[in-house]
């Protein structure tokens, strides 16, 4: 009896480990599971494009008149204050001669039609930008009372390094950014025929609307477009893919809904977040990664997501 048992359970056993090998088999058989990278996908479009030079500038105003003492005396009226607007032919000084200083106004000879005192008078619109002079200051025949500065020959003066000089155009337009961060908008009106011998910088004369009341000696940076393409081929940066050397550039394009491939690339002009792509042409169809693209290899298993 104890024979048939051992023969039943051997047989059990045998039949048992025949499944798990069978079962093993077949687990075995079936295809790995296939890795594919979650990735966003955009499309080439058609945007302007420019190559900037981004030059340093100070503004200032070109004309400015000294007024000066016409005789040696005494300024008995100051009508004027530092930065204060005034127009030409205003009253500005008012002297009196040493003589009628010395003598008195009653004492002198005024058949003449002149009794001493000398009215000052702006010879321009414009505003003080200096007064050196306030009431009663004795000066000399001949010195500084005041400076004037023209209101109208307010310019921003560009400094172009000498090499880059053939592409700042007179005549074009370009952008100013001012230390406030603000960007107003002026064009390049004239140059200055010289080069200065030290830095090898021209200077550009850059016009700005006159509404815009800056003051003088202010820095900026002025942006010139060397190059434009306004129908340029353009892809964000992050589509961009490069090597250590940064000579070989590529991008990854779908082929089908799951694999994409290595396209190399020929890059143009950038922006702060796009980039022109010379060739190849692409068209507006084509579907290029601009994430989980890094690192990728030809022909990639990927999982387009939105």
């Amino acid at each position: 009896m104890n024979k048939v048992y051992m023969g039943v359970l051997i047989i059990l056993t045998g039949l048992l480990f025949s499944c798990k090998s069978n079962s093993s088999g077949d687990e075995g058989d079936g295809e790995p599971t296939r890795v594919m990278t979650p990735v966003t996908i955009t499309h080439i479009k058609s945007a302007a494009m420019s190559d900037d030079i981004t030059l340093n500038a100070v503004s200032t105003f070109q004309k400015k008149s000294i007024i000066k003492s016409t005789a040696n005396g005494y300024i008995t009226k100051a009508l004027i204050n530092p930065g204060q607007t005034v127009h030409e032919g205003q009253l500005l000084f008012v002297l009196k001669t040493k003589e009628a200083q010395a003598l008195g106004t009653q004492t002198m000879d005024t058949s003449l039609g002149f009794s001493g005192v000398i009215q000052i008078r702006a010879s321009q619109n414009g505003y003080i930008s200096q007064l050196g002079h306030g009431q009663g200051d004795y000066i000399m025949d001949g010195e500084q009372l005041c400076m004037i500065a023209d209101l109208g020959s307010f310019a921003f003066m560009l400094e172009v390094p000498f090499e880059v000089s053939p592409y700042v155009k007179v005549g074009r337009s370009c952008d100013i950014l001012l230390s406030d961060k603000q960007h107003i908008t002026g064009h390049i009106a004239s140059k200055i025929p010289a080069v200065n011998p030290t830095t090898q910088t021209q200077q550009f004369i850059v016009k700005v609307n006159p509404r815009y009341h800056l003051p003088e000696n202010l820095v900026a940076k002025v942006s010139v477009s060397r190059s434009v393409d306004t129908h340029a081929a353009v892809l964000p940066k992050t589509a961009l893919l490069t090597d250590e050397s940064q000579r070989d550039y590529w991008v990854m394009k779908m082929i089908n809904d799951s694999t994409a491939v290595k396209v190399p690339v020929r890059e143009g002009l950038e922006s702060d977040t796009t980039v022109q792509i010379i060739s190849p042409k692409f068209s507006p169809t084509d579907s290029i990664l601009i994430s989980g693209n890094y690192g990728l290899s030809d022909t990639a298993l990927v999982r387009v997501v939105k």
